[in-house]
């Protein structure tokens, strides 16, 4: 079986934490346990291109418990864990190309290597994978049934494509569900980027200015979870109905050219580009910490940093220190990239149980859709989203009610007025 990884030596401490997360994925169990019996997947070559997480890894387990042949490739170059990519080849028989840190170069080739694999359907987190298929390999466009997207950054290329007349094959925007965005964006995020400052800096975040780049659910759950450790959190924004919503959240707001004097650790969740721009950095205090939380590395302006720099260190795992030529420091957190995934291990497996289990559902859909769905950005399917809402109650112990036949016929009908 080809594959790339950093040491097949790491596969046992990797199962573990593979079997560890499982504990928390009740849901993506109960998937699998269908999958298993049904092969819906029975025949289906898919090519993943994810961050290659312990839930990750229970997600590929699914997959191929429906019949898929799964390869898998690292869709961010700090984001693998090496013990668990050891473990899905040794143990669960998956090919997977990735290794933590691998260069720009060595990222491509695994791109590449995932599409050798032949894929009818494909699976993405920053649509890096599609963006390849569009290019490189723009013949394999005809036997894609289709591709899901993950994250709101690869969503945002996608509708692009689309919007240009130049999208291929028909996509999913997992990322777009509720049952995704509401509870992964929002509290995945908010936990596990919190989670990867800490883990890098060791930093109090009581009494800290914390400015937070974007109100969207990520942003949200940052800027949550950054109040709830005692955090004093300014927003910023360029969408006027998010910035009123975290004004009335109870959050300040202001430009990021105010907020940059002023702050003392910055987070970017916007999935743009230069947010944190040279005329921002150029106003930070001594000391201030830059991180970054969307997708990808270019919401932090990195070159003009270096530019401004007459010295850079590394001062401690994931901690570079900038020292510009007026002698002010400036510690940029995980090379610029996800940080909770750089600096930690990710989202919680508990809130990935959901995330994945769309994720596994909605590949489904696609199969059993074939040929049916058109070239271009579709929703998954509500009743998805409802099922897997239902489920993780259900193993959470939580019940809800139910509507009555007088209420369903109240809530369809128009007769009944003041």
């Amino acid at each position: 079986m080809k594959h790339d990884i950093k040491d097949i030596r790491l596969a046992g401490a990797g199962k573990k934490r593979i079997l560890w997360a499982d504990i928390d994925m009740p849901v993506l169990a109960l998937v699998r346990k269908r999958f298993s019996a049904e092969k819906p997947l029975r025949g289906l070559r898919m090519s993943a291109c994810l961050h290659i997480t312990a839930e990750t890894a229970n997600l590929a387990r699914t997959l191929k418990a429906g019949g898929a042949d799964v390869v898998l490739c690292a869709s961010n170059p700090l984001s693998t864990q090496d013990d668990v990519a050891a473990s899905l080849v040794k143990d669960f028989h998956v090919p997977v190309f990735a290794i933590k840190g691998e260069n720009h170069r060595t990222y491509y080739r695994h791109i590449v290597a995932a599409l050798d694999h032949s894929p009818h359907v494909t699976m993405d987190d920053g649509a890096d994978l599609v963006s390849m298929i569009h290019t490189r390999y723009r013949k394999l466009a005809r036997q894609i049934l289709g591709s899901m997207e993950e994250t709101t950054t690869g969503v945002i290329r996608l509708r692009a494509l689309e919007k240009q007349g130049a999208l291929r094959i028909p996509v999913i925007a997992v990322n777009d569900a509720q049952i995704k965005y509401l509870f992964d964006n929002r509290y995945g995020t908010g936990q596990s980027t919190i989670d990867g400052i800490i883990r890098a800096t060791g930093v109090l975040l009581a009494g800290k200015r914390v400015v937070v780049a974007g109100y969207g659910w990520c942003g949200r759950g940052v800027a949550m979870r950054a109040r709830g450790m005692g955090a004093s959190v300014i927003v910023t924004e360029v969408n006027p109905l998010k910035a009123l919503e975290a004004t009335m959240d109870g959050f300040i707001v202001m430009p990021m050219a105010d907020a940059a004097k002023i702050g003392e650790l910055f987070v970017t969740l916007t999935g743009d580009t230069s947010v944190i721009d040279a005329r921002h950095l150029r106003e930070m205090k001594d000391g201030a910490i830059v991180a970054n939380s969307g997708h990808f590395n270019v919401e932090i302006n990195i070159p003009a940093l270096k530019k401004m720099s007459r010295k850079v260190v590394r001062v401690r795992n994931s901690v570079d220190e900038y020292t510009l030529r007026n002698g002010r420091r400036i510690f940029l957190l995980a090379e610029g990239r996800l940080v909770n995934l750089a600096a930690a291990e990710g989202h919680p497996a508990s809130v990935m149980d959901m995330s994945f289990a769309t994720q596994a559902l909605t590949t489904e859909y696609c199969v059993r859709n074939k040929g049916k769905l058109g070239v271009k950005v579709h929703k998954v399917p509500d009743k998805v989203g409802d099922w897997v809402a239902r489920l993780k109650l259900k193993t959470m112990g939580i019940r809800i009610d139910t509507l009555t036949g007088e209420q369903k016929k109240y809530l369809t009908s128009w007769e009944l007025g003041t």
